[in-house]
């Protein structure tokens, strides 16, 4: 009897609610979230924005309204309305809830933390190709970063068509511009972190803004940003910006063009009518209509990233950017033997094929794999961010820091995705994100599929050690020298490690290619992929 009442005991206690943590006031009122159990407390789904329902679809985000009582901050919010993962997917973090009512937050801080303590506030903007995205998944958490001694703040924005559809009806509405509403809800839940940062410790003043993918991209825009001027003291941007030919943005009559090819194909008469459709048919009908998500509308894109910079409109602010060895956004073709990888570099570059060739040399078919690999690299992410690298070098007064991370991760035995083989990634797309944040486990989440040893947690110890150092003082951890546009450097991260020469730097601009609306398959053509 007494075996049976402990395991009953025990069988109850899995389901037992987390002790609360006091109350404080944000936007709106009180709320309480959650003590973690390991000197963390969270509060999840806290609302930073009315829901952009109804006639709020394709509008700014709205002041939150205020409730009665104490707001349970306990529980994660639905992402914005997209397509659900895979389980097979490499980054499968659980199939969360969707829905057009997603502008929350989730705060990680310490619990012995006061308001007004003045820590550092990290906040963390989701990749995805502005398409998909969650601040709630596994690898973006926040409780690791937290026990360390700051605030971590995890911000959730419209993405898809719901979140960047710029049409001409919008545009009337909105005084001249339209499109981006992801990005401003990006500014808005950064105010709110300025209004309500003090509230869990952390210092409004000592905001660091990090970002991945098209998180990193964000990151790049918001730099650019006038509407986000003085809401950030740095930024991390990781494997993704708008200082190259990726998502690059487009005016907005183009986008405007696009619109109205939506519209057609969802045989919807009027802006207003497609207020009226279901989200989950507009995202069905969207996915055969091309679009570039960011537009250039005027008040929170003003121009490219080149102008912006060389004007000097950017905000001024110390940055850090990276990207992994052996991503690629490019697809070039297949090439198995020199032979053909010469003949792809020739098709794809014309007149500068031997200067591409000299500087990705492939003399014997077992290098035409890495080669190819590095060339798409550098078409893509690597001018990307080494533009982002020298437009901020360039033109402003606080320094740059640069990074490659080259650590191939210990894969599981016999594992396989959908989307993702082990055999050939390499070091990928995302593949540093867990290190920054300590979330090495994550992957491990629902099935075994990597075995992490001692040289990954030390490797996580050390870049998370850099993040916090950046977001304390503006300077990474360790002997990092600050980017140099005459001779480009960047930290190198993985087993072995140190300060190296950008890979590739003055063959750099051997590789660009048109834009991606021109650029045919097989010549230079932009593609997403890990």
């Amino acid at each position: 009897m007494k075996a049976a009442l402990k395991t009953l005991a025990a069988a109850l206690a899995l389901f037992a609610m987390p002790a609360l943590a006091d109350p404080i006031r944000v936007d709106g009122g009180l709320i309480d979230g959650k003590d973690l159990g390991n000197g963390v407390t969270g509060w999840f789904g806290v609302p930073f924005a009315a829901p952009p329902l109804r006639d709020l679809r394709w509008k700014p985000p709205q002041p939150v309204a205020g409730w009665d009582g104490v707001f349970h901050a306990d529980r994660f919010a639905p992402m914005c309305l997209q397509p659900l993962r895979s389980r097979t997917m490499n980054h499968y973090f659980g199939n969360e809830a969707t829905s057009e009512d997603c502008l929350y937050l989730n705060v990680w801080a310490p619990t012995t933390a006061q308001p007004g303590a003045k820590l550092p506030v990290i906040v963390w903007i989701y990749g995805g190709g502005f398409n998909v995205g969650s601040a709630s998944m596994a690898n973006y958490a926040g409780d690791h970063l937290a026990s360390q001694g700051v605030v971590y703040v995890a911000i959730a924005y419209r993405v898809g068509p719901m979140g960047f559809l710029a049409h001409p009806q919008l545009t009337a509405e909105g005084g001249g511009h339209s499109g981006n509403y992801g990005l401003m809800d990006q500014v808005a839940a950064l105010q709110w972190v300025q209004r309500n940062a003090a509230a869990f410790g952390g210092d409004p003043a000592n905001v660091t803004v990090m970002g991945q993918s098209a998180g990193s991209m964000s990151v790049s825009l918001l730099q650019m940003d006038p509407q986000a001027k003085g809401l950030f003291a740095r930024l991390v941007g990781m494997s993704g910006s708008t200082h190259g030919g990726i998502m690059t943005p487009v005016p907005l009559l183009v986008a405007e063009a696009q619109g109205v090819k939506l519209q057609q194909a969802l045989s919807a008469g009027s802006i207003e009518a497609m207020r009226d459709l279901p989200g989950d048919r507009i995202l069905a009908v969207a996915a055969g209509v091309p679009r570039v998500p960011v537009v250039i509308d005027g008040q929170h894109v003003t121009a490219t990233a080149q102008a912006v910079f060389a004007a000097h409109r950017h905000s001024d602010v110390p940055v850090m950017v990276g990207f992994t060895q052996d991503e690629r956004f490019a697809t070039l073709g297949p090439a198995t033997t020199v032979t053909a990888y010469e003949a792809v570099i020739r098709a794809a570059f014309g007149d500068r094929a031997a200067g591409v060739l000299q500087s990705y040399p492939a003399r014997t078919d077992a290098d035409v794999a890495r080669a190819l690999v590095y060339v798409m690299r550098d078409m893509s992410v690597g001018s990307q961010m080494f533009d982002w690298a020298m437009d901020n070098a360039s033109n402003g007064t606080q320094p740059t820091y640069a990074y490659v991370f080259t650590r191939r991760h210990p894969y599981a035995a016999g594992i396989a995705f959908a989307d993702h083989d082990p055999a050939t990634v390499g070091a990928y797309h995302t593949g540093e994100v867990p290190y920054f944040l300590r979330n090495l486990e994550s992957l491990n989440l629902f099935r075994q599929t990597r075995d992490w040893g001692p040289a990954d947690f030390r490797l996580r110890d050390t870049m998370s050690a850099m993040i916090l150092s950046f977001a304390r003082t503006g300077k990474p951890a360790g002997n990092w020298p600050a980017f140099d546009p005459k001779r480009p450097k960047a930290m190198m991260l993985g087993i072995t490690g140190g300060v190296i020469d950008w890979p590739n730097w003055q063959a750099l601009p051997l590789l660009k290619v048109p834009s991606p609306e021109t650029a045919l398959p097989g010549k230079g053509a932009i593609r997403p992929r890990d």
